[in-house]
């Protein structure tokens, strides 16, 4: 949408940092008829933000509103705190409950910012939704529409808009996706436009978890239930209050005590929700040589029949990893790493490129670990 040539009623989302303010800026510079908005998203409105953790509060929408008067445009605040609540910090404890590990950013991107906010957007004679994200839409000559990488890879966040579909992409606008510059500009070009939010911290975690103790979170809503926590033989090495407390890949926390017999670290190599159990083990237990994913959404074209070679990103801020995938029956994406990977979770997303293009993501349901020496 940014190469679009006519003038766009845009919508910016205003969280109340840096990022978004910067791109509603740009975007009212371009000569778009630009209008902010912030989402109202906290189940408790009065919460303020605690350090660096956390947005959504009072102050935020406080800081969202100062730089929309900077801008000079109009603002609003927009209650979606019953939507967030049923399809984000539900869906997450849910997740969790099943013993899987959700990305509660992409259910945002995907479910609120744009699915509820676009429609709300679009209904309203909006031709677009304008946000902070480091990333990139490019418009081809035949009308569709591809995501792509932000310019400079070290504040790319196309994983997490990875659930994006063409309709979506047609009304996304992303003003900060396609220069190079570092946040050390990005704050500087703030300051220069008199934007108060230069200075502030960036927020962290989970937006819902101010505090960033997802374990306490997930105990208040799940309640506590004691289980074991055993080694790959299924001996007892100690207990925990529940096991939807770890992850796949964890390391800390496990509570087991005495150190393992080769004097070596344990990570969470299983979580069963069924009899509340964590399976412990060496790091090599924790590598993954293929995984299957569902529900896949695609950015723009779906891909070619047939297996062919992507590169996959499984974490927000991990690196790329080059694998073999198939979509089978329309449902699900067969997965094959060129090298074994680690700290893979059911319930993680895995976002497909083909260079810098996403090509789309899926939810991990399984995985498949390489054979233990002798096995």
């Amino acid at each position: 949408m940014t190469d679009a040539p006519r003038r766009l009623r845009v919508l910016a989302a205003m969280s109340g940092g840096v990022d978004s303010a910067v791109a509603a800026a740009r975007a009212a510079e371009a000569g778009h008829e630009v209008t902010g908005v912030h989402l109202a998203l906290s189940e408790n409105p009065k919460s303020f933000r605690t350090g660096a953790r956390g947005c959504c509060t009072i102050e935020d929408s406080h800081d969202a509103r100062r730089a929309a008067d900077v801008i000079g445009i109009p603002f609003y605040v927009w209650d979606l705190a019953e939507r967030f609540r049923e399809d984000v910090v539900e869906d997450f404890v849910a997740e969790y409950e099943a013993g899987r590990t959700p990305n509660p950013c992409l259910r945002c991107n995907e479910k609120i910012k744009f699915a509820a906010l676009l429609d709300k957007a679009l209904a309203l004679g909006f031709d677009a939704v304008c946000t902070g994200h480091y990333a990139t839409v490019v418009l081809r000559e035949d009308g569709s529409r591809e995501l792509h990488r932000a310019s400079d890879m070290a504040k790319d966040q196309s994983y997490v808009l990875g659930v994006l579909d063409d309709r979506q992409l047609a009304h996304a606008m992303f003003p900060l996706g396609d220069t190079r510059t570092t946040k050390a500009e990005i704050r500087e070009e703030a300051a220069r436009r008199g934007l108060f939010v230069a200075k502030k911290p960036d927020s962290h975690d989970i937006c819902f978890i101010a505090d960033g103790d997802t374990q306490g979170f997930l105990a208040k809503r799940l309640g506590t239930a004691e289980g074991a926590v055993v080694d790959e033989s299924g001996n007892r090495l100690g207990s925990h209050d529940g096991a939807y407390g770890f992850t796949i890949g964890q390391r800390k926390g496990l509570r087991i005590g005495t150190p393992a017999p080769d004097g070596k670290p344990r990570y969470v190599l299983d979580i069963s929700p069924v009899d509340n159990t964590v399976t412990v083990g060496p790091a090599a237990s924790l590598d993954v040589t293929a995984l299957t994913a569902i529900r896949p959404r695609w950015c723009g074209r779906p891909p070619a029949d047939g297996p062919a070679t992507y590169t996959a990103q499984l974490r927000a801020h991990g690196g790329e990893t080059e694998v073999r995938a198939e979509l089978v029956d329309g449902e699900e994406l067969h997965v094959t790493f060129a090298e074994p990977v680690r700290g893979v979770a059911p319930g993680q997303a895995i976002v497909l490129y083909d260079d810098t293009r996403v090509v789309g993501s899926a939810t991990i349901a399984t995985t498949r670990r390489r054979a233990a020496a002798g096995a």
